[in-house]
C-alpha cells in the first residue's frame, strides 16, 4: 500500500513539474534556449545564472511573460557600471512572436543584427546600445509597424539608414548616434516623432524642407557631413527644445523665427551658415552657439538676453549694442565671445570691472579692445585685425 501511494506521489510530482514547464509556449522555450547558448556573462556579471531551464523560464532574470508567451526581454544587469554580456544575438529571437520589448545593456555583444527581428510584428521598443553590433541596419526593420523606440547608438553599424525605417508610423524616438552610418538622412513620416539623434556618423547630403515632422522636440545631427540650406526645414520645427547641427557643412541663412522656439540649447557652430541673423523677438535661449560660420551684418540687440553667447569667428561688423554692456556688467551674461569678427567698437569704460563669473572676448576685431580680458587659448595672441582687413 505504501509503495502504491509513493508511486502516485511521484506521478503527481512529475505532473506538477511538467505543468510548470508547460506554462511557456514550447516555441518560446526553445527560442530562449538558443538565445542563452549564444550569450555569456562578462567577468563580474552573474546575470545568466538564473537561466536554468529545469525551472520556469518566466522567472529568469530579464524575461517577462504574459499568459504563455514572452512579451519582454531585457538582457543584462541594468544597474549602472555592470559588466554586461558578450556573444551574438541568435536568430531565434524572431521566434518570440509576442515580444513587445527587447533591450540589451551595454556590454560586448558583437555580430550583426539578425534579420529575424523583423518578424516581431508587435515589437514596440528595441534598444541595443553601447555594444559592438556591426554590419548594416536590416531594411526589413521597416516591417515593425508598431515600433516606437529604436536605439542602436554607440555600436559599429555601417551602411545607410534604410528609408523603410522612416516610414514607420508610430516612431517617437530614433537614436542611432555614434556609429559609422553613411549616406543620406531618409525622410521621417511619423507624426509623433519627438527625438532624432544621428550625431557622430558619416551622413551626407541635404535635408528637404518637409523631411522631418514638426512634432520633433530634440534634433541632433552634429559631427556628420551634411550640406545645403535648412532654413525652411527649421522654420517648421516649432516644438524644438534642443537643436544641435554643429560640425557639418550646412549653408544658407539661419531663420530668425528659430530663436523664438522653446529651445534651451542651440548649437549651430562650425558650419557655413551665412548672411545676417535677425531674431524676431528678444532671445531667451540660455545658450546660443553660432561660432565658426560665415554670418555677417550687425549683431542684433535681441541677443543681449542670452546667458552664454558664442558669435566668434564670423563676419559681424559695426558696434556691439549697448544692451550687451549693461547685461555683462550686471553678470546677466556669463559668456560673450565676439573674437575674430570685424566689429568696430563697444561702448565700455576702460576701467569697467567685468564680474568674475562673466567672460568677455573681443580680440582680433577692427578695434583695439577697450578692456583687457582673458580669452580662450584658441583665440590666438593678436589683439586686433590688420587695418588692411578692416577697410570699407
Amino acid at each position: 500500500m505504501h509503495v502504491v501511494s509513493y508511486a502516485l506521489f511521484l506521478i503527481a510530482l512529475f505532473q506538477c513539474r511538467f505543468l510548470a514547464f508547460a506554462i511557456l509556449d514550447p516555441i518560446d522555450f526553445l527560442a530562449l534556449q538558443s538565445i542563452r547558448k549564444s550569450l555569456h556573462d562578462l567577468p563580474g556579471s552573474n546575470f545568466l545564472a538564473s537561466w536554468d531551464f529545469t525551472s520556469d523560464p518566466c522567472n529568469f532574470a530579464g524575461v517577462y511573460c504574459a499568459s504563455d508567451k514572452v512579451v519582454a526581454l531585457n538582457l543584462g544587469d541594468p544597474r549602472a557600471g555592470s559588466p554586461g554580456l558578450t556573444g551574438r544575438i541568435d536568430s531565434a529571437i524572431g521566434k518570440l512572436s509576442a515580444l513587445a520589448e527587447l533591450s540589451i545593456v551595454p556590454g560586448r555583444i558583437y555580430g550583426s543584427l539578425p534579420e529575424s527581428i523583423s518578424q516581431l510584428k508587435g515589437l514596440r521598443f528595441l534598444a541595443i546600445s553601447r555594444n559592438f553590433i556591426s554590419g548594416n541596419i536590416p531594411v526589413t526593420l521597416g516591417r515593425l509597424r508598431r515600433l516606437k523606440t529604436l536605439d542602436l547608438s554607440y555600436n559599429q553599424l555601417t551602411g545607410g539608414i534604410p528609408r523603410s525605417i522612416g516610414t514607420l508610423p508610430e516612431l517617437t524616438n530614433v537614436i542611432l548616434c555614434h556609429n559609422h552610418l553613411s549616406g543620406s538622412v531618409p525622410p521621417f513620416l511619423s507624426h509623433v516623432l519627438t527625438r532624432l539623434d544621428l550625431k557622430h556618423n558619416a551622413l551626407s547630403g541635404s535635408l528637404a524642407p518637409y523631411s522631418l515632422p514638426p512634432s520633433l522636440q530634440s534634433l541632433s545631427l552634429s559631427w556628420n557631413r551634411l550640406t545645403g540650406p535648412v532654413d525652411k526645414l527649421l522654420s517648421r520645427l516649432n516644438h524644438l527644445n534642443y537643436l544641435d547641427l554643429s560640425l557639418n557643412q550646412f549653408t544658407g541663412p539661419i531663420p530668425g523665427r528659430l530663436f523664438s522656439f522653446p529651445i534651451t540649447n542651440l548649437q549651430l557652430e562650425r558650419n557655413s551658415f551665412s548672411g545676417p541673423v535677425r531674431p524676431t523677438e528678444q532671445v531667451t535661449i540660455p545658450t546660443v552657439d553660432l561660432s565658426h560660420n560665415r554670418l555677417s551684418g550687425h549683431i542684433s540687440p535681441m541677443f543681449s538676453t542670452v546667458q552664454n553667447l558664442y558669435l566668434n569667428n564670423n563676419y559681424f561688423t559695426g558696434q556691439v549694442p549697448a544692451s550687451f554692456v549693461d547685461r555683462l556688467l550686471s553678470a546677466s551674461i556669463r559668456i560673450l565671445y565676439l573674437q575674430h569678427n570685424y566689429l568696430t567698437g563697444i561702448e565700455i569704460s576702460p576701467t569697467a570691472e567685468i564680474p568674475l563669473r562673466s567672460s568677455l572676448c573681443l580680440q582680433y576685431n577692427c578695434m583695439v579692445p577697450p578692456v583687457q580680458t582673458a580669452c580662450p587659448l584658441k583665440a590666438g595672441k593678436m589683439k586686433t585685425r590688420p587695418t588692411s582687413q578692416c577697410k570699407g
